[in-house]
């Protein structure tokens, strides 16, 4: 007897139907059963997993020949989220299961050999599936429960275990829907992250960052040792935005896909920031594999990646970037397929002068630290827009007990800013660093004082037209964080400031 239960499969992080098929077949010979589909060795080893799951729950595996199609055939199929549908198909196969509630959900889960029902990745992604296809719900594990209930308009069956689900389709013990999730209570301030209060000195380098965070532009900072790079980089997050409900469940989606999303915890409600060390290989952070998985780049996504000792970093993992800091999404293609993560991240690095960490004043450390930015390539800090200098911090300025400017007063002009930019711009998606060189034109105009000024800074640094944009994307921020409509000389003057690599490149 033929059975079906609907699940799901990742391209990715999009989910596609996958039509779970059990056909049960009398035969004298029963022989093992088979599993066909493209499963990988997760998937085939399913079958042992679940005939003993059956066994331990007080069922039995069918006499016949059990054959598991998993449909559609031609798309690889991986990881033991097919337990718990090919557990059912073959109770709905045997007649244990006699009602057709099933149909109207899409079921995902991993079996333990006594029945239990342990949690799979991907589950967000098979709920908004689930929504989209127009299913009832989704049948879950109950660890995945609060990361289903994110998707309003489904309900949420959260079971411990296969005895669970089966009282529940057949009418016994129903299953209470899990509540939907409020996005607004999940909202707070990490207050546990350094606060710019207590980085002393560096004023410039604490407004570039602040710039940095109104307008989603990537930043690199330049000093020695013990000037504060990396304590900024970790304070940071306490000036940016809190995340939008759409940024929020696209987060989620790429967690949710390799299995990271705390099992208390429905939507990653605080913005990524990821930190790989130099060691790190080029799949590690852009992506990739025998089956694709999102690199740092994407775990990244409306958060920030933060690369130490930029320099450091192989040569050809840095210039891997150079796609996604253009196109903020990263494409991965394979003989099976060509699979797409997105990656829409604020790069934040930092990198001493030189080898040695210090700059000598003469000629030799000039020429030292040019040979150290020759392991940048010109077109990968041509996408960087903002070029810091962070220099020592002075005695005097360490000693003070002057408080600097708190994060939460950052955060709040980043906030307002950033409710400009939204207005504007056409959504929280679009801060000013994505805007394009035609809404540019529109949106950020220059009169004829700054227009010049422009002019004559491209001539006299060799801006590329990239970084033409990016200083008006910069004047754009900068005008928005004084809470003004028009751009000034005074704004191209300031951005212009923050290209000062582009002279030795």
């Amino acid at each position: 007897m033929l059975a079906q239960v609907h699940s799901f499969v990742l391209h990715g992080i999009e989910p596609g139907d996958c039509e779970v098929e059990v056909d049960v077949a009398e035969s004298d010979f029963p022989g093992r059963p088979v599993v066909v589909g493209l499963p990988d060795t997760a998937v085939k080893e399913a079958i042992e997993r679940v005939q003993a799951a059956l066994v331990n729950s007080g069922f039995a595996m069918p006499a016949g020949r059990v054959t598991v199609n998993l449909a559609p055939a031609d798309v690889q199929k991986s990881g033991p989220r097919y337990d718990l549908p090919i557990a059912l198909g073959l109770l709905l196969a045997q007649r244990f299961i006699q009602a057709d509630t099933h149909r109207d959900f899409l079921v995902a889960g991993e079996l333990a050999l006594d029945g239990r029902i342990r949690p799979v990745s991907g589950v967000i992604n098979l709920a908004l599936l689930a929504r989209r296809k127009n299913f009832r719900g989704v049948i879950v594990p109950v660890d995945n429960a609060a990361e289903a209930s994110a998707v309003h308009g489904i309900e949420v069956l959260a079971a411990d275990s296969l005895a669970a689900v089966v009282a529940h389709l057949t009418g016994e013990h129903p299953i209470e829907p899990t509540s939907p999730t409020a996005f607004d209570a999940l909202q707070h301030h990490d207050d546990t992250l350094p606060d710019f209060a207590d980085i002393r000195g560096q004023e410039g380098a604490k407004r570039a960052l602040m710039i940095a965070a109104a307008g989603n532009h990537n930043v690199l900072m330049i000093g020695p040792p013990g000037s504060g790079k990396t304590l900024m980089a970790r304070a940071m997050p306490s000036i940016l935005p809190p995340l939008s409900r759409d940024e929020a469940l696209e987060v989620t989606r790429v967690y949710s896909a390799v299995g990271a999303v705390p099992v208390d915890t429905p939507l990653i409600h605080q913005r990524p920031v990821r930190a790989p060390h130099h060691t790190a290989s080029t799949v590690a952070v852009i992506g990739g594999g025998v089956h694709p998985r999102p690199g740092e780049v994407s775990l990244a996504h409306h958060g920030v990646l933060f690369l130490d000792e930029m320099p450091e970093f192989p040569r050809t993992v840095l210039e891997t970037l150079r796609q996604p800091l253009e196109d903020h999404h990263v494409t991965i293609a394979r003989a099976q397929g060509v699979v797409k993560f997105p990656a829409r991240f604020l790069l934040l690095a930092a990198m001493n002068p030189t080898p040695k960490g210090y700059k000598s004043p003469d000629s030799a450390g000039q020429r030292a630290m040019d040979r150290y930015l020759a392991k940048l390539s010109g077109p990968l800090i041509d996408r960087v827009d903002l070029h810091v200098e962070v220099p020592p911090v002075p005695h005097d300025r360490l000693m003070s007990l002057d408080p600097g400017v708190p994060s939460s007063e950052l955060r709040e002009k980043v906030i307002q800013a950033r409710a400009i930019q939204t207005k504007r711009n056409g959504g929280p998606l679009h801060p000013n660093a994505t805007l394009t060189h035609a809404q540019l034109d529109q949106l950020a105009p220059l009169d004829a004082p700054g227009a010049d000024l422009l002019k004559r800074a491209m001539t006299d640094l060799g801006l590329s037209a990239r970084a033409y944009d990016k200083v008006r994307r910069i004047a754009r921020t900068l005008a928005d964080l004084d809470g003004v409509d028009a751009i000034t000389p005074n704004h191209v003057a300031e951005a212009i400031q923050y290209r000062q690599l582009d002279r030795r490149l």
